[in-house]
């Protein structure tokens, strides 16, 4: 439909602007650097802050209860941010309907800038987790707002690859945060105790540092925010096609313009322009997409692979190897995560999501049963290491990516806003869920029948890919709409 209205070139292609979309994604995009930096930071951070604010092994901290064995008071300093993530999603959808996609990034990037200062240079527990929680609450509105935004400027042929172009960004910050993370953490005497390491300059300084270093890109994440043009979708939803049809504009022409107006303004009801009611999202056909949506948000979080990153610490020194060499596999898991994102980029838009999304559920379940199965026959060191990048580069290239572009295109116009928050708020829940559990999983049931679990999810997610999730790729948003809801 679109490549009949599209300005076109002399061999029949789309033209479009190209510099132009790929400025405003990118900048879009920033706000997925930031998720990701900002998520990740605390895994190389964590062997240097426990032991600062006396938690290393769940010691007695002033006004905190000792949790002595189950690992609960790690698992929280580890897992709070988690609450402001969902905090920040579900708040995204409805304010970014009421206000705009514009305004709430702008306005997430002042929270990236101020709570990672803060948290770097939190004087006690307490005002860490505060502070934590906060960036929480940027990153969810991010995780919500970016690929949002990108799915609603993106033309239809290329809407896949620059969602995934806010993955890339995700994985380049957490690639970022790890190389950081290695420059300033010093060298760790073997043996350290976690006396010695609170009292060394890791312990008071260095993982302040990891922090801080966050608020440079939220700054410029900021400024360049207000340099974008708003959705031109939002823009009709709110009665502003005039607006609309101008941005539309500069990204393919007036003919795109005037019919991609004319697309979005038919599939947007009337009286349901400028809000939405919490009775749309239970209407019997938008909820089996909400349940699709839902459902790929939690399994994209219980394929268990944030464990690999957050809790690498654990899981390397389980495998047998010391805080120095823990922190250059955390930097090869992420080099290893980047790569594999770039192979969805080129391919997300010719295989389709259907398919990745089938061989990622299937290639992570595999790999997880071989960390298991390494642990079980006590394997470990090397095969830990080799299994679990195995699951991370599945991971990158199908189910990191495609979750965002699947959701960010499923849903309906008049809806999208607050029907995303709540899949993204499904997201942050699962996360939650899957980091506060796993100290507790790892030290009752072991770390290798703890991966076996998150390999039969995988494999229940298959399934559910294959019955529930359609085929996407090449289609308008408005003939997605069509399909999912109108059958």
């Amino acid at each position: 439909m679109e490549a009949d209205v599209t300005l076109v070139q002399s061999d029949g292609r789309a033209r479009y602007n190209m510099p132009f979309i790929w400025l405003i994604c990118s900048v879009a995009a920033l706000g997925g650097l930031l998720f990701g930096w900002d998520w990740v930071v605390i895994g190389g951070a964590k062997p240097f802050f426990e032991p600062f604010f006396g938690i290393a092994q769940d010691a007695v901290v002033e006004g905190v209860p000792k949790m002595v064995t189950d690992g609960r008071l790690s698992g929280w300093a580890n897992s709070c941010a988690l609450l402001g993530c969902l905090v920040g999603a579900l708040a995204a959808g409805g304010l970014s309907d009421k206000f705009g996609r514009k305004k709430l990034l702008i306005f997430s990037a002042f929270l990236f800038a101020a709570s990672s200062a803060l948290t770097g240079w939190a004087g006690s527990l307490n005002q860490f987790i505060l502070w934590r929680i906060t960036g929480g609450v940027a990153i969810g509105m991010a995780s919500n707002l970016s690929p949002l935004y990108i799915a609603e400027v993106a033309p239809a042929p290329l809407r896949g690859r620059l969602v995934t172009l806010n993955q890339l960004t995700i994985v380049f910050g957490i690639l970022a945060a790890q190389l950081l993370n290695l420059v300033i953490a010093r060298d760790v005497a073997e043996g350290a105790t976690a006396q010695m390491i609170a009292q060394s300059w890791n312990g008071q300084y260095g993982w302040r540092w990891m922090f801080t270093l966050v608020a440079a890109p939220a700054a410029a994440f900021f400024l360049l925010a207000f340099l974008v043009p708003e959705s031109p979708r939002w823009l009709v939803k709110n009665g502003q096609d005039e607006l609309a049809r101008r941005v539309l504009a500069r990204i393919g022409g007036a003919v795109y313009a005037q019919a991609e107006t004319a697309d979005i303004r038919q599939t947007i009801a009337a009286e349901e322009v400028a809000r939405v009611r919490l009775s749309t999202l239970l209407e019997p056909k938008m909820v089996r997409v909400l349940l699709i949506g839902c459902g790929l948000a939690v399994l994209q979080q219980w394929s268990g692979i944030n464990v690999l990153f957050n809790y690498a610490q654990n899981i390397f020194q389980n495998a047998g190897f010391g805080v120095n060499t823990i922190l250059l596999f955390i930097v090869i898991t992420g080099q290893v995560n980047m790569a594999f994102t770039f192979v969805a980029l080129g391919t997300v838009d010719h295989w389709g999501r259907r398919s990745l999304m089938l061989f990622g559920c299937a290639g992570i379940a595999a790999s997880h049963v071989l960390i298991g199965l390494a642990y079980a026959m006590e394997l470990k060191g090397l095969a830990v290491l080799i299994f679990a990048l195995a699951a991370i580069g599945c991971y990158g290239m199908s189910l990191a990516p495609v979750t965002w572009v699947l959701i960010s295109e499923i849903f309906p116009n008049r809806i999208r806003g607050t029907a995303i928050s709540v899949a993204v708020s499904a997201l942050w829940i699962a996360c939650f869920l899957l980091t506060y559990t796993f100290p507790i999983l790892e030290r009752n049931i072991g770390t290798g029948n703890t991966f076996w679990i998150y390999a039969a999810i995988c494999a229940v997610g298959f399934v559910f890919v294959r019955a529930c999730v359609p085929e996407t790729k090449g289609k308008s948003l408005e003939d997605i709409e069509r399909q999912l809801v109108d059958g």
